[in-house]
């Protein structure tokens, strides 16, 4: 199914349609019989209740499932529909916010160990979508990170020089090395290794199909219009039905007013992307790396198994997208000039575009764990580029904070954390 010129929308609490893409959207067009749940009707109950079936939402249900916890999930709309849709499939375990500026930031040791975890998360990602019923396009791939300019080659050095000391088996490249793979001349970059690429919208469904399977009570079409307290249990209201919870996991995605939390500062943009038709060679383009830039907004660049490029970037601060054809036609065929740019010798065409909501914290970090104005509610926003490592990262910390186990990021991306030197309760994406 392409949906071209479609938009899709969600509602927040307060009642007002928040649209999060427009566009013809590739991957749901790769699963169009994807599986669909009842909506909830009458009184259900629950240990948790996990509130939005995107990315987030999706690996948190199937962790809680394979721990053996009693969970369900609820989605206003369908599996997958919101964010998770216009997901590139970029799955790497650099952030926007490089680690050099991350340790200066929040310190070095702190760094390390957000970024070793985001490794290790695209590691269980690997693991995850080897244990799933279906093929969801998995692909272990190498990362190239270049100089968008040669000034840039100073703080790339940096960066490099970081990753290397705390042996992230990264590697410098000049630009002879560079010619010599590719057909563009670059002042430098880093190849970090251990990064993967994966259709996000099959990993979501069928993530959620084997969560189902194992447990997970799923139910579409059953949006969250309120949070009351009964009998010291939470009761969540949702139009035709209500079901009764001990704790509760907000995986919302980009509408942080559905959170409901003072503590969560973000920054909403837009972006834009878009997937060609199948190139028939794509041989100069070494091993197939993920490419991506130094400059901000950046360019970004991977291929899929059937020869296709998805590009992205253009990024804008306008937290609507984009609602007209002529409009997001306009972003397009400049992202179509940037790969020509980078390959001469390819001739792209256009197959499908988009332009998607994608949310930033104040700080760059995912905002992950109970808030602690409201007990019993965790929150699982994975906001930044590479967010469905962030989702990972999540998923495996809210399932260890609702057991009672020790995990070592839970100070790191704590709700209660401070950031920009202030209390936050005093206040490569799509």
């Amino acid at each position: 199914m392409r949906i071209l010129g479609s938009v899709q929308s969600t509602i927040h609490p307060g009642g007002n349609p928040l649209t999060l893409h427009y566009g013809s959207l590739y991957w749901p067009s790769t699963w169009p019989d994807s599986p669909r749940y009842p909506h909830l009707t009458g009184t259900a109950s629950c240990d948790v209740l996990i509130v939005g079936g995107g990315m987030s939402g999706a690996v948190c249900g199937l962790t809680l499932a394979r721990s053996g916890l009693d969970a369900a999930l609820i989605e206003q709309g369908e599996i997958a529909s919101g964010s998770s849709s216009s997901n590139t499939g970029l799955i790497q375990y650099s952030n926007d916010i490089t680690l050099s500026d991350l340790a200066r930031q929040i310190g070095e040791k702190d760094a390390v160990c957000f970024y070793r975890a985001c490794k290790n998360a695209v590691e269980h990602m690997g693991v995850v979508a080897g244990s799933l019923p279906r093929d969801v396009e998995f692909n272990r791939r190498s990362s190239f990170y270049f100089a968008s300019a040669p000034e840039d080659a100073k703080q790339l050095r940096e960066e490099y020089e970081l990753l290397d000391r705390h042996n992230f088996g990264a590697e410098w490249w000049d630009e002879d090395q560079i010619a010599a793979r590719f057909p563009f001349r670059k002042e430098a970059a880093i190849v970090t290794h251990g990064d993967a690429e994966l259709n996000p919208y099959r990993f979501v469904c069928t993530m959620v199909e084997a969560a189902a399977k194992e447990g997970l009570a799923v139910y579409e079409h059953t949006p969250m219009l309120s949070i009351e307290r009964e009998d010291g249990r939470f009761a969540v209201r949702t139009g035709e039905g209500l079901i009764r919870a001990n704790r509760i996991v907000l995986a919302v995605g980009y509408t942080p007013e559905s959170a409901g939390s003072k503590r969560v500062l973000s920054k909403l943009n837009r972006s834009y992307a878009i997937a060609t038709k199948p190139l028939p060679d794509l041989s100069g383009w070494h091993e197939r790396f993920m490419l991506w830039e130094t400059a901000r907004p950046y360019l970004y660049l991977r291929a899929t198994p059937d020869g296709r490029i998805v590009a992205g970037g253009l990024d804008e601060p306008q937290r609507q997208p984009v609602l007209t054809a002529a409009d997001l036609r306009q972003r397009s065929q400049r992202l179509l000039a940037e790969i020509v740019k980078l390959f001469p010798d390819l001739r792209p065409e256009l197959a499908f575009e988009w332009c998607a909501t994608f949310g930033e914290s104040a700080d760059n970090l995912p905002w992950i764990g109970e808030d602690p104005d409201r007990p019993g509610i965790y929150l699982l926003l994975g906001y930044g580029g590479n967010g469905s490592v962030y989702s990972t990262i999540g998923a495996q910390l809210i399932r260890d904070l609702l057991i009672g186990e020790e995990n070592p990021l839970a100070r790191i991306v704590s709700p209660r954390r401070t950031c920009g030197g202030r209390g936050l309760s005093g206040s490569r994406g799509v």
